[in-house]
């Protein structure tokens, strides 16, 4: 189990550093990437190898990426293009 944790945290990590380094200006601060990405990771394996028992060290990985692919796209911004929107009083 530490080792699935260990891996999938790194995983998360460099997952996270990607996304820092492809979104620069859609992301929060990097710490708050980074942070995310692993813990993110880690999380997803103990939810993953919780599901699937001991055993299962790459479905337990790939669970962790997945989890922790999720919690960082919920961290990226709108691009900088903003809608304009008509209020109800405007003529």
């Amino acid at each position: 189990m530490f080792l699935e944790a260990l891996g999938s945290a790194l995983l998360g990590f460099a997952l996270a550093w990607v996304a820092v380094h492809r979104l620069p200006d859609r992301l929060p601060e990097r710490v708050v990437v980074l942070g995310t990405g692993a813990l993110g990771a880690a999380f997803g394996a103990l939810v993953t190898h919780g599901a699937l028992g001991p055993g299962h060290f790459l479905a337990t990985l790939i669970g962790a990426v997945a989890i922790a692919a999720v919690l960082l796209s919920l961290l990226i911004r709108p691009a900088s293009r903003r809608l304009r929107r008509s209020s109800a009083t405007a003529g």
